[in-house]
């Protein structure tokens, strides 16, 4: 017999990786329904003394707070967009359990029964539910790099 090639895919660790990507999905509802908190300027004057020599640097809080509120916008909008087009990369069906169970505005009054019994129309078992949830989060997992490798 030749040389034969053969190896081993690392092992999954579904628990682990399931939370991953719930995190991600929760703050992604976080980034997409929450106003971002913008930073302002303390325009209250400092009693402390500082003692400094010329650096010849100019200190200007205001700036460096619009240059932070505006990098802060465009992380969110770009996580937000990573994990709405993984989403839409997603069969049907998967594609539609993640974004009626994990991205809506409603989500935290839903349960899993609740998108199986009343949102797939017809409604699907329980069992048909959780290998369509972990199929969809098995892709997330791998387009967003939130896979976690069981220690071996």
């Amino acid at each position: 017999m030749g040389n034969q090639l053969s190896f081993m895919l690392p092992e999954i660790d579904r628990k682990e990786t399931q939370q991953a990507v719930e995190d991600a999905l929760e703050k992604y509802r976080l980034f997409k329904y929450l106003s971002f908190e913008e930073r302002e300027a303390s325009t209250t004057a400092s009693a402390e003394i500082r003692y400094h020599g010329p650096t010849n640097q100019t200190s200007d809080q205001t700036s460096s707070i619009a240059a932070y509120n505006v990098d802060q916008e465009k992380m969110r909008k770009d996580f937000c967009f990573h994990v709405e087009r993984a989403v839409s990369r997603l069969p049907k069906l998967e594609r539609f359990l993640i974004e009626e169970r994990y991205m809506s505005l409603e989500t935290e009054y839903l349960t899993d029964y609740n998108v199986y019994s009343f949102k797939f129309q017809p409604p699907i078992s329980e069992k048909t539910y959780s290998k369509i949830r972990w199929k969809a989060f098995y892709k997330l997992a791998l387009n967003l790099s939130l896979v976690v490798l069981k220690n071996s």
